[in-house]
């Protein structure tokens, strides 16, 4: 079964309000096993659109995936990031096929 992955871009208005955010996502994130794989690294925007901070978090599944953004716990944590952050945020589905080669 593939994994599960939020890619999400964003900016931030306010740095401390968007800690709290942080603080309450996290309860959601461990309970349905996400992992981060990107956290606001450094990055070149080579091409197309970009925003100030990119994450990628992978779940086990991608039903793990979807079944946390939508938990009560994170529809919470989003209330507390909603007046002061601009996000594009998707949840896709890991690729197990063939690869280059």
């Amino acid at each position: 079964m593939p994994k599960g992955y939020w890619i999400v871009r964003v900016d931030i208005a306010d740095q401390e309000q968007y800690k709290k955010y942080v603080a309450a996502n996290a309860e959601p994130l461990k309970k349905y096993g996400a992992r981060f794989v990107v956290r606001a690294g450094k990055f070149e925007n080579v091409e197309g659109g970009s925003r100030t901070r990119n994450a990628v978090i992978e779940f086990p599944t991608y039903q793990a995936a979807l079944d946390c953004w939508k938990s009560p716990e994170y529809q919470r944590a989003i209330a507390l990031r909603n007046h002061i952050c601009t996000i594009d945020l998707i949840v896709i589905e890991g690729y197990e096929g063939p690869q280059p080669g």
